[in-house]
């Protein structure tokens, strides 16, 4: 076998390349995925706005959490898609369908569970800021 196709083919035996082909996963679906831009923006300013607010360690974890769990999930249901499009050579299949639709439903509910975390940590601090 040629050097250059094993090398291409074999398991990363190095640390940094495979940190270096994760980096390239992230870049890549940010600059494909608008919605992975759009939960980027949302989730850094639920992190701006809990340094605002002086959350507990407590809430910053819910928050943490929220905001990675959308992230993560996002990056999922992107490779869903990605690999329903190669395997159906980007024709429409009714099992393609189902497992794309199923993915996003995913980033829905893990997008409303993100919003109710917020509301929970954020409104009752809002509301205390504005009766004072």
């Amino acid at each position: 076998m040629p050097m250059d196709l094993k090398d291409k083919t074999e398991k990363n035996k190095h640390f940094i390349t495979s940190f270096e082909f994760a980096l390239q996963g992230i870049r890549t679906v940010f600059k494909e995925e608008r919605n992975m831009r759009k939960h980027v923006a949302f989730g850094l300013m639920a992190i701006f706005v809990s340094f605002l607010l002086g959350l507990s360690l407590l809430e910053w974890l819910w928050i943490i959490l929220a905001v990675f769990l959308v992230w993560i999930v996002e990056m999922i249901n992107t490779v869903f898609e990605n690999v329903v499009d190669m395997v159906t050579e980007c024709h429409f299949h009714p099992i393609g369908k189902k497992i794309k639709d199923m993915a996003a439903g995913a980033v829905l509910v893990t997008s409303v569970f993100a919003i109710i975390v917020g509301m929970v940590i954020f409104l009752p601090k809002i509301v205390e800021l504005f009766l004072k």
